[in-house]
């Protein structure tokens, strides 16, 4: 099968400002290949609070989708601007998982583009520990 079910990127942070035309954001980047859909659920950890828990997105089979971070919530709360966090993501499907920054911060913008890390579980899915 192609992918992992449990990905983990380290480090987030969106941008309180932005300049020019473009906005400061990031995004996680969701490639299944398979022909059923990836049901996933995305926790956000902070470091002075409780994580966000259990933050459902679909990715239908044979499809990408890429999910602002900034949309992310969970009972109406959502990920502050200006301060660092964390994602981990499950899915019932193997998927691939990139994650990217734009940084429009400056006139001199930045793009940030990474892999997440994958953690071998094969055979845990959503639910499973």
């Amino acid at each position: 099968m192609k992918g992992e079910t449990h990905w983990i990127i380290p480090d987030g942070f969106i941008p309180p400002e932005s300049s020019g035309s473009l906005t400061s954001h990031e995004a996680i980047c969701v490639l299944n290949c398979h022909e059923e859909d990836a049901n996933l659920a995305i926790t956000v950890y902070f470091e002075d609070r409780p994580p966000l828990e259990g933050i459902p997105e679909t990715v239908q089979g044979k499809r990408t989708k890429h999910i602002r971070t900034s949309s992310l919530h969970r009972a109406g709360e959502r990920i502050p601007e200006n301060v660092p966090y964390a994602i981990e993501i499950a899915s019932d499907v193997p998927v691939i998982v990139q994650y990217s920054r734009l940084d429009t911060t400056q006139p001199e913008l930045a793009l940030m583009s990474t892999m997440a890390y994958p953690l071998k579980t094969r055979g845990k899915g959503v639910h499973d520990e």
